[in-house]
């Protein structure tokens, strides 16, 4: 008698809660091993985490700063009775941090660290959902979310690069410069400028995974092209508003956040239309 063959789909159908549960178990063993691991790297390398990454949006001479005072330069050139000269020439003189408690400097050590465990370990977060996920879907599933693993990754850390090059900058200045009056002297702590900048970075990175989580949500019918372009008018005022927040009160800075934004967010509508075209 001839053996009949079970396919992937009826092993995941003949599974119990607790098979589905061991396994998922596993995939969560093996993610926080990857992210305890790469912590570690980062933890042993303090030197270049802290003094090359995390404070460099904090000198003078960091490449955002630099951009954006050459284009100043060129813009006070092309209309030099309306943009004067080192108008967005920013990130200079900024104060220097302090620590306030015993533990402080260690407690940033260890959050930098599993912070940048996150970051560098993403792709394999990502991988290990894929293969949670992969069994249950079908054959034509699978081909249409074919390359999951690399989009999410880049697009994870083109949020990440945006946020570091970008959002940080531009947020360091404003908030360390701002002042309600000149009786009150700014000293902020190693703790606050960590948070600042950790935030930051994984924020923009889950925000530049919008296109991702349009992709599933229009593949679960709760999303669809008309609705994402009857709120495109909501997405440009929800952009520029998330921009003067973030960056200093010049139109200049606040045009430059909020085009990656209203990208994204053309770019889910697109995705959201292709899903819906191949049904």
């Amino acid at each position: 008698m001839e053996q009949q063959q079970i396919g992937p789909q009826q092993e995941e159908e003949e599974m119990s809660f607790l098979d589905h549960l061991e396994i998922l178990r596993w995939h969560l063993i093996r993610s926080i091993t990857a992210v305890l691991l790469a912590a570690i790297g980062a933890f042993i390398f303090k030197g270049f985490v802290f003094d090359t990454l995390i404070f460099g949006p904090k000198k003078p001479d960091f490449i955002t700063y630099r951009a954006l005072c050459k284009a100043s330069e060129r813009m006070s050139d092309w209309l030099p009775g309306l943009f004067p000269s080192g108008a967005i020439c920013i990130g200079q003189d900024l104060p220097e941090l302090v620590n306030l408690t015993m533990a402080g400097q260690f407690s940033a050590h260890i959050l930098t660290s599993l912070v940048a465990g996150i970051i560098f370990a993403f792709p394999y977060l990502v991988w290990e959902v894929w293969r949670f996920i992969k069994p249950g879907l079908r054959k034509q599933e699978r081909k249409m979310v074919r390359g999951f693993v690399f989009s999410a990754s880049i697009l994870f850390f083109a949020g990440v690069l945006f946020g570091y090059f970008v959002i940080s900058p531009l947020s360091i200045n404003f908030f360390l410069n701002y002042q309600v009056s000149s009786e009150v002297l700014n000293n902020p702590t190693l703790s606050t400028y960590i948070s600042l900048i950790t935030s930051v970075l994984i924020a923009c990175g889950a925000v530049f995974e919008l296109p991702i989580l349009i992709f599933f949500l229009t593949k679960a019918g709760i999303v669809t092209p008309k609705v994402l372009k009857a709120f495109r008018k909501h997405a440009l005022v929800a952009a520029l508003i998330l921009s003067a927040v973030i960056t200093p009160p010049d139109v200049f800075s606040q045009i430059l956040v909020s085009i990656p934004i209203l990208i994204l967010y053309e770019l889910s509508i697109w995705i959201s239309r292709m899903v819906t075209k191949r049904g």
